[in-house]
């Protein structure tokens, strides 16, 4: 199995249904086990930013796919959830990113892991270390050291919900 850790915004309609959704599509899919998702976190948002906050979760799944697999399985997610790509860091209804696939760096045309802008993002920094507490890899080491350093802990991240399993994350009322 393919330890593989993945990024989730939305911040159109409702947030934290999208997100939802996006888990419950996620643990439908043949040969993806959802292990652990993060609490929810409330940011601004990056590059674009005249508009709606983000709800943003990080999400531990196992998968006996390939990457390219996996990038298919988020675009279909993302085209099932009504994802419109008008313009570059714009608003979106949903949002997958890889940002770890194993302990493999990987550049395809379509993919790049790890994430090439996650180092920079609290948004993403912060759920991911939510739920890898203890680094087992040399990437997510980084992920911790790359917080500790920027010291960008909690800069423009904020506390939306704690979410403790999958199962309550996936049943929960916002």
């Amino acid at each position: 199995m393919n330890d593989v850790y993945l990024s989730i915004g939305t911040n159109i309609g409702e947030r934290y249904e999208n997100l939802q959704y996006a888990i419950r599509l996620l643990k439908d899919t043949e040969g993806v086990e959802v292990e652990r998702i993060s609490s929810v976190y409330e940011t601004a948002a990056v590059g674009f930013t005249d508009q709606a906050d983000f709800l943003n979760i990080a999400v531990h799944v196992k998968t006996i796919h390939s990457s390219s697999e996996m990038l298919k399985i988020c675009q279909s997610i993302e085209n099932a959830l009504g994802r419109v790509r008008e313009f570059r860091w714009g608003p979106r209804i949903i949002d997958l990113d890889i940002l770890l696939y194993n302990h493999e760096n990987i550049e395809t045309e379509s993919l790049i892991v790890p994430h090439p802008r996650m180092y920079e993002r609290a948004f993403v920094l912060v759920p991911l270390i939510d739920i890898t507490p203890t680094p087992e890899n040399n990437q997510l080491q980084l992920v911790h050291l790359t917080m500790e350093q920027l010291n960008r802990e909690k800069e423009g991240v904020s506390l939306w919900k704690t979410v403790d399993t999958v199962e309550e994350f996936v049943r929960s009322e916002n």
